[in-house]
């Protein structure tokens, strides 16, 4: 029911109103009186209702402040002006709160309906605009994940050519711009080659978290930043510097942003880890080279628990670079190899977790396939777009959705009409079709012959 709030300073009149709305349209309000300004307020701001009918003219606060009041704690509310000609010279403020219905005493019952009724189908049209909207913002935000690991495994990745475009699309999807970045990578030292590919599944997502986590501490709005999955014993953040900004101001906030994320991780996730902070680059070319040297400089400490800066690496004269660059030289392929390991990796469990969305639908369907079932329920089920749901459904299966729930209907009928115990009408309403002559139909187009032909043979 809708709360329908009135108020009028006199009684006979709030009355006379609730009693033809009541009966001109049953069912449909909890009405709420109000005998002045004040109260008025107190009983919006108690009930919260849809519909308020407000007298102009009562004692004490007005009935335009009264509304005015009212607006700016419930903005979606609906208001209706009740006056008489005599002080309708106040339509003109009344419009400005957003009063768009009047009634003018006395007012007839057809008009208090129409009025009603006209308010009553924007509070329906504007629920459902907010439910279309609130589901594109949810599907929207499902989605930005995936984008984001789809725009660091681009930047990651050794195919570059031909991916600009892709790569742009999806940074305006996450509205980030990635004209000026540089990469991040955390390397963690991996754990026991005796530990159970379980047990190595089971530490990654509280370190991602743990990472994401303290990442937003500690960057907050100072930069945009995108994050991989946690791949091969490496994780990768991209950030992407404000315009203008100087790189050693940068790269100094981020020695001690990976300085501040290197001790948590040993205490929260009892692994120890090393950093590489790559240069500022530009385009995704740059933010691969950037990403390459972020993964040198993760590899060249000595010792775990420590950060590096590949500009600071950028010294021939030292021995120990030398030597570092000759190794790490040795192991480029390996190094660029896991990233597209790692992207096959994804694919893969892209591909498990779309079986095993299409095997709870199909489970689903096998409960309920005796009733109305709808594509858009079993969609909303396992939390998928209709129009994605039935592509990947039919991908799976090889049959349409009505096809296979047509199929499972028909198999089911014919088990039944072998048992004997039913009667072709009783198998009909049984699988969840409403008319026997449908289901005879049906029945003939997937079996080639009858129901009754079926039971004869």
């Amino acid at each position: 029911m809708y709360r329908l709030l009135i108020a009028d300073d006199e009684a006979l009149e709030r009355e006379g109103l609730e009693w033809i709305i009541t009966r001109m349209m049953p069912e449909t309000f909890h009405i709420i009186h109000a005998s002045n300004g004040r109260e008025a307020i107190q009983k919006a701001d108690e009930h919260r209702p849809h519909i308020v009918m407000m007298d102009v003219q009562m004692p004490g606060i007005q009935g335009l402040d009264a509304l005015k009041e009212i607006k700016a704690h419930n903005p979606t509310v609906k208001m209706v002006l009740v006056t008489a000609y005599e002080y309708f010279d106040y339509a003109q403020q009344a419009l400005s709160l957003g009063v768009k219905e009047y009634l003018v005493k006395p007012a007839k019952r057809e008009r208090i309906v129409t009025v009603l009724q006209r308010l009553l189908d924007e509070i329906k049209e504007e629920r459902a605009s907010r439910g279309e909207q609130l589901a594109i913002r949810e599907k929207y935000l499902q989605l930005l994940p995936l984008a984001e690991t789809e725009l660091a495994l681009a930047f990651m990745s050794d195919r570059t050519h031909g991916r600009e475009v892709e790569a742009q699309r999806l940074a305006e999807l996450l509205e980030l711009s990635w004209q000026q970045g540089l990469a991040l990578v955390i390397a963690l030292k991996q754990a026991d080659a005796s530990n159970s590919p379980q047990a190595a599944e089971d530490r990654r997502k509280p370190i991602a978290d743990t990472v994401r986590g303290l990442l937003s501490e500690q960057i907050k709005d100072r930069y945009r930043w995108i994050a991989s999955p946690l791949l091969h014993e490496h994780i990768v953040i991209f950030l992407f510097a404000r315009e203008g900004m100087e790189e050693d101001v940068l790269l100094q906030e981020l020695r001690e942003l990976g300085t501040a994320l290197l001790k948590p991780l040993e205490q929260r996730c009892a692994i120890q880890a090393s950093i590489g902070i790559g240069s500022i680059q530009t385009q995704l070319k740059g933010m691969r080279r950037s990403y390459d040297e972020a993964v040198f400089a993760s590899t060249y400490p000595s010792s775990w628990g420590r950060l590096c800066v590949f500009k600071d690496l950028q010294h021939p004269a030292q021995e120990e670079y030398k030597q570092q660059a000759e190794r790490v030289s040795d192991k480029a392929a390996s190094e660029r190899s896991y990233v597209e390991l790692a992207i096959k990796r994804i694919r893969e469990e892209r591909e498990q977790h779309t079986y095993n969305v299409v095997e709870r639908a199909a489970a689903y369907i096998q409960e309920r396939y005796q009733e109305e079932l709808s594509l858009e329920e079993v969609a909303e089920q396992v939390h998928l777009n209709p129009h994605y749901f039935s592509k990947v459904f039919k991908q799976q299966t090889g049959e349409t959705f009505i096809d296979y729930v047509t199929r499972l209907r028909i198999d089911k009928a014919k088990a039944l009409i072998l048992e004997g115990q039913f009667s072709l009408k009783e198998v009909c309403y049984m699988i969840g079709y409403k008319d026997p002559n449908y289901f005879s139909r049906v029945f003939k187009k997937v079996t080639g012959v009858t129901p009754t032909e079926y039971r004869t043979r």
